[in-house]
């Protein structure tokens, strides 16, 4: 089973560069445009590693890593 990576960025040409790249190593990878989703796919497909932009529409990269942190859901 391959590991599940969450890639959470706005950026659609960084985030197409990181999906290529770490499927082409094997992930899984999953990606959202926005703090808000990435905290929804987090807690639903609980991934082994989360790749987050600080800079984010709506919460800020540093408001997700503390929720996530934090373990809320």
């Amino acid at each position: 089973m391959s590991k599940k990576i969450l890639v959470i960025d706005n950026d659609p040409v960084g985030t197409r560069l990181i999906e290529y790249t770490l499927r082409q190593r094997g992930y899984e990878v999953l990606t959202v445009p926005n703090g808000v989703d990435g905290l929804k796919r987090a807690s639903h497909d609980e991934p082994d590693l989360v790749v987050l932009d600080v800079m984010l529409p709506g919460i800020d990269g540093f408001e997700v890593c503390h929720r996530l942190r934090a373990g809320e859901k």
